[in-house]
């Protein structure tokens, strides 16, 4: 443990390099820290205890299940008080030994740990584990002051222990490496649990264990949980690429290959990433080659990294830059540009830049690091601060709130800002006879010294071994390093002007017309004007494909200048990077299952996931509900009829806009879930591969219900049900359901298929094939295809002709054709009050799907390349003989189905 332990032990020989703020102010700020964390400590026990988190706008608990699933976030919650476990050793730090002890009994008294649910194994080691290990040593050690605790008898660490053993099923793979999630009562038994079907984990999930699981079995006195920690940690730099030192930050936890291959081991990111006061991922193969052009704000741990390692000087920079963009914003965006703009605008109130502004002080003493403590301080209270907390920001840029507050902030914000403002005298022990656990847990530094044994062989050979020369033991004094209390302020200026954009930069000359920044691939959005005149400047070609994807083609001698030609080929490089990264985050096909008389579940449509809103893997029941159309049927403005859509499953058109904008029009009606349908005539889920549905390239967290896409000829099922029965029911799901009661009294038959299971590609608004650049062959021509979500014809084409008072075609007239009966003339159907269309006009409404049919030589999109035109003049043909097929019967269009699956499958086997 020595090895990890070296890197975590406060700097013994620190100076003072003056005393600019009066001892009077510092007591000023460190008991308005101590104000504010009352203020959100209380409100979560008036009004959250016991829910795992407070939500401080609406000031109530956040019970798992009971609350729109946030998706992977959620995994932190298990229904044991996390926020309380998680904030046991603040009490203790801020001199709160009645508040302490009344939480521990709370702890021993209300939380149980075998509950049903599915936690992460990362969020759970790190929050509750080490919480309740910071918990028992902060007990211990007022146990044996002899005034506080002296009924405690180890009951946090046995608590602890038995988490331990809840979590080590998780371990139970070939590598070693553990499942990303366990179920806390059941381990990782399958589907069934919901647990043991992942293949992936992240670098730290596996590797950061080891601190709480060491220190778990030196308390206890039990190996198991230290070995299995030490092999996970043995097998990660087993399987770093050798010549960079570089780990990357996804792995198969099977295999043991990379998933993803950016991030690194500490003297590479020195050499490969960190590029001052920058950090950027590499790629762990090509490190010279970032893998993006943004960082995200839990790099602000890394200064305070450094400074544990002695490398003060890269800390003092990043760490200013880091400072600089918060003024800027007031907090630290999730994610920044390289030139500091906002990548995602959250803010969920995150303690890392504090944590390194502490640790800097502490090496320098430097006044600066108060200054930015109080900075800290006053835009929590001027911004995040709400009458039941603290509330995240759901965007820098304007101020929103959301309604969040994680166990995090109680855990370390505050710590490290009373610890800034603390004087030896202020706290309760000895700071320095502690170490700090990622969540900011203090372990006791003794354990390092605890006898232990290895009952688990590890991953490590006798080759393995590492290199004690890699590690430095003893830190650097900092008034040998830095004799001139000047020298930050020195290596603080230039960055400042930087981020200020007050330091004149070189820009590289640029043609007259493109005195702009190029065109980043993960900004493109083919239905942007602007963005496809940037592209014909770069000699870059849309061409639009018949299954709704659009192709990048380049010519380098096509663009405007030699510059531009470079930033074409530079964009066009960025998306095969975009999308080969998206291509490795696949998720599984979900199932449509009609579940309503006289279906009862014998109907199953396969369906294509949305990377964002609820993750129906996640879900062990769905989501049922009565589907009704949208009005407008694109879904791409607000929602006319939301006394229809709230409460059901709201059918959508694809096209126009973006699919997390869709999303968001029909949440906001009210909606409890969403099925986006094809609008390319004859498309089908057995003839073409499956997609996920990409956001629209800013955050989507706030997608909160399930969104599905449907191929044509499977939503066409779905319409005509609709049609034929006006009351469809159907469940959402990741897989099929057992036909059972709860489905209806079906009896006999056969469960009808609609699909046959296909190759799953990804595609989004960005790259998803190859592309071959004109370098490398004069002939050849850069391509990829793009998936816009939009009609190509209406959004990006607007020179071909199609003008507002061209329509779209809209479901709810497909569901009661326009015979000519209005609602005068008839009970209205529900798909039909879903439209409101009977007898209105082209210029009043949208065009129905029934009338998709015929109209579709309307809504085909334009060829850009001659090479594609017979293809869409053979479907116009086809769409005029649509009418027909508009008046089948339910059982008509699955019988056409079967025979289309069969000829499909003859076709497979004759290829083979």
């Amino acid at each position: 443990m020595p090895a990890v332990l070296f890197s975590l032990m406060l700097l013994g020989a620190l100076c003072s390099l003056g005393e600019s703020m009066s001892r009077e102010e510092k007591s000023r700020l460190r008991n308005q820290v101590v104000e504010m964390f009352d203020h959100a400590y209380q409100n979560y026990m008036d009004h959250a205890y016991p829910a795992d988190e407070l939500m401080p706008l609406t000031c109530r608990g956040r019970v798992r299940g009971l609350e729109p699933s946030r998706g992977d976030v959620d995994d932190a919650l298990g229904k044991f008080s996390l926020t309380l476990i998680d904030t046991l050793d603040t009490l203790v730090l801020l001199n709160k030994t009645t508040e302490f002890e009344a939480a521990v009994r709370r702890v021993l008294k209300d939380v149980r740990l075998d509950n049903d649910i599915v936690v992460s194994v990362f969020e759970t080691n790190i929050r509750v584990l080490g919480g309740l290990l910071g918990g028992h040593s902060m007990a211990v050690m007022l146990k044996e002051g002899g005034q506080n605790m002296q009924w405690y008898q180890d009951e946090l660490l046995h608590m602890a222990k038995d988490l331990g053993l809840r979590l080590l099923p998780a371990f139970n793979t070939s590598s070693g490496l553990p499942y990303p999630r366990v179920n806390l009562r059941h381990g990782v038994r399958g589907p069934e649990t919901r647990t043991g079907t992942e293949t992936d984990t992240c670098t730290a999930c596996a590797g950061t264990l080891i601190l709480e699981f060491a220190a778990l079995s030196r308390f206890t006195g039990d190996p198991v949980f230290e070995a299995h920690a030490r092999r996970a940690m043995d097998f990660l730099w087993e399987k770093r690429q050798r010549n960079s030192n570089l780990v990357g930050t996804t792995i198969n936890i099977h295999s043991g290959e990379w998933v993803r291959r950016d991030s690194g081991h500490y003297a590479s990111i020195m050499k490969y990433i960190s590029q001052p006061p920058l950090l950027l991922d590499v790629h762990i193969h090509k490190p010279l080659l970032p893998a993006r052009t943004w960082m995200d704000s839990l790099l602000a741990f890394f200064p305070g990294l450094q400074v544990l390692k002695g490398d003060i000087r890269p800390a003092i920079e990043t760490h200013e830059m880091l400072y600089q963009v918060t003024k800027k914003h007031n907090f630290l965006p999730e994610a920044f540009t390289t030139d500091f703009r906002v990548h995602w605008a959250q803010h969920p109130l995150r303690p890392e830049f504090a944590e390194s502004t502490y640790f800097l002080y502490k090496a320098t003493g430097d006044p600066y690091y108060l200054e930015a403590g109080r900075t800290i301080l006053d835009n929590l209270n001027r911004f995040a601060r709400v009458p039941c907390g603290f509330a995240a920001m759901k965007d820098v840029r304007t101020g929103s709130h959301e309604d969040r507050m994680d166990s995090f902030f109680l855990a370390e914000m505050f710590k490290y800002l009373f610890l800034l403002f603390a004087d030896d005298e202020d706290l309760p022990f000895d700071i320095e006879d502690y170490i700090f656990t990622t969540e900011a847990h203090l372990l006791p530094l003794s354990l390092s010294t605890t006898p232990h044994s290895q009952s688990i062989p590890s991953n490590r050979t006798s080759e393995e071994e590492m290199d004690d020369s890699n590690f430095e033991w003893t830190c650097p004094n900092t008034r040998l390093l830095f004799p001139d209390p000047a020298y930050p302020r020195h290596l603080r200026e230039p960055i400042r002007t930087a981020v200020d954009k007050s330091c004149p930069r070189a820009a590289p000359y640029r043609e007259p017309g493109m005195g702009r920044p190029p065109l980043r691939a993960q900004d493109f959005m083919a239905n942007n004007p602007e963005h496809l005149e940037l592209l014909r400047r770069m000699g870059v070609t849309l061409i639009h494909l018949k299954d709704g994807r659009v192709q990048l083609v380049q010519h380098a001698t096509q663009a405007v200048s030699a510059v531009a030609a470079e930033d074409g080929v530079r964009f066009m490089q960025e998306m095969m990077e975009l999308s080969s990264q998206q291509q490795k985050e696949q998720l599984p096909p979900r199932a449509i299952q009609i579940v309503s008389d006289p279906f009862f579940g014998r109907v199953v449509l396969t369906a294509g996931p949305a990377q964002f809103g609820i993750d129906l893997s996640k879900s062990a029941t769905g989501l049922r509900g009565f589907v009704t159309v949208a009005e407008p049927y694109s879904g791409c403005s607000e929602i006319t009829n939301p006394e229809y859509v709230r409460g059901h499953i709201a059918l959508l058109q694809r096209g126009q806009c973006m699919f997390a904008e869709k999303a968001r029009h029909i949440q906001k009606a009210g909606a409890i879930g969403g099925i986006v349908i094809d609008d390319n005539e004859g498309s089908s889920s057995d003839t073409a591969p499956l997609f996920q549905m990409a956001g629209d390239g800013r955050s989507t967290d706030d997608v909160t219900l399930p969104l599905l896409f449907l191929f044509h000829k499977e939503g066409n099922i779905l319409l005509e049900t609709l049609k034929e029965y006006r009351e469809v029911e159907v469940l959402l799901s990741d897989k099929a359901r057992d036909r059972g009661a709860d489905m209806g009294a079906a009896e006999g038959g056969c469960l009808t298929e609609a699909t046959t299971p296909t190759n799953f590609e990804p595609i989004s608004q960005s790259l998803i094939s190859t592309l071959a650049l004109d370098e490398i062959k004069p002939s050849q021509e850069a391509v990829s295809d793009v998936d816009q979500d939009t009609s190509p014809m209406e959004d990006a084409s607007p020179e071909e002709g199609v003008g507002p008072a061209e329509k779209e075609a809209s479901p709810a007239e497909e569901a009661s054709p326009a015979e000519g009966v209005g609602p005068a003339d008839k009970e209205a159907s529900p798909a039909e009050e879903a439209s409101h269309a009977e007898g209105v006009g082209p210029a009043e409404k949208e065009a129905s799907p029934t009338e998709e049919a015929s109209p579709a030589e309307e809504r085909a999109p334009p060829t850009v390349a001659d090479s594609t035109q017979p293809k869409e003049e053979t479907d116009s043909e086809k769409s005029e003989e649509g009418d027909t097929d508009s008046n089948q019967s339910v059982d008509e269009l699955l019988a056409d189905w079967r025979e289309d699956l069969e000829a499909f499958q003859q076709m497979e086997k004759d290829e083979l």
